[in-house]
């Protein structure tokens, strides 16, 4: 039998950057969950995935999204996912933000937080 998973706020593996944070909360070959917390320097530039969902929720802030050949900005309580294929990016869309970005299957990511 295999138990769920909890993560309590602010429970989960911390990786402090200049920008903000990276708190690891969910690292499964399944599914990883990772909140981030950036400011205005970090810029994702648009890239696809070939092997996984890329998606994020909002937590705080204002976030600029690349989706497919547009911008949107989007605040706290809206969702964006990228499937296999799909072209997104993100950066603040001004000041500090926070986000739950979710990869399932996870393929690597939450290794190249660890070991950048």
């Amino acid at each position: 039998m295999v138990d769920p998973i909890i993560s309590r706020p602010g429970e989960g593996e911390r990786l402090e950057r200049e920008d903000g944070f990276r708190l690891i909360r969910v690292d499964t070959e399944h599914l990883s969950v990772i909140e981030i917390d950036f400011d205005e320097t970090l810029v994702v530039p648009p890239h696809t995935h070939d092997d996984h969902l890329d998606s994020f929720l909002v937590l705080e802030g204002e976030v600029e999204f690349t989706a497919g050949d547009e911008a949107v900005v989007l605040g706290p309580g809206s969702f964006i996912a990228a499937p296999p294929g799909a072209r997104h990016g993100f950066r603040s869309a001004g000041g500090r933000a926070r986000v739950l970005n979710f990869h399932a299957p996870e393929t690597g990511f939450v290794e190249s937080l660890r070991n950048p």
